[in-house]
């Protein structure tokens, strides 16, 4: 039987003290939802999509990364966007083109109910290790 074990990484912050940051399973690393928190600042870009998508990003890397992994072997995502227009996904498009370059994983992009905290997008994701 694989292991398992939760991960977390004090390098971004943890919303919810409830779930962990992220689950090590056998060849394989599931990353919670992950919001556009600055860790540097511990704010959110309010009202700003594309801020909160790019950080949202850097944030599931730098998770994936010290979880002893990297963005080249994310194989799936799911974008939760409380908007979901179309500006909202041609923005999404351009930050994930720009993040993943030509090798971008398999991803989906259902639009979700208001998050707390002006909240507009998260991002979970599974890569292997």
């Amino acid at each position: 039987m694989a292991e398992r074990k939760n991960f977390n990484t004090p390098k971004v912050l943890r919303t919810n003290m409830a779930f962990p940051q992220a689950v090590i399973a056998g060849d394989f690393i599931f990353v919670s939802g992950t919001t556009g928190i600055d860790t540097a600042t511990g704010t959110i870009a309010e009202n700003d999509f594309e801020a909160q998508a790019l950080q949202a990003f850097k944030n599931v890397q730098t998770i994936i990364e010290e979880a002893g992994s990297s963005v080249d072997k994310i194989v799936r995502t799911t974008i939760y966007m409380v908007a979901g227009c179309d500006s909202d996904f041609k923005m999404i498009n351009k930050v994930y083109s720009n993040f993943f370059g030509e090798q971008a994983p398999a991803r989906s992009a259902p639009q979700v109910m208001p998050f707390p905290g002006n909240i507009l997008v998260s991002v979970e994701c599974i890569a292997m290790v």
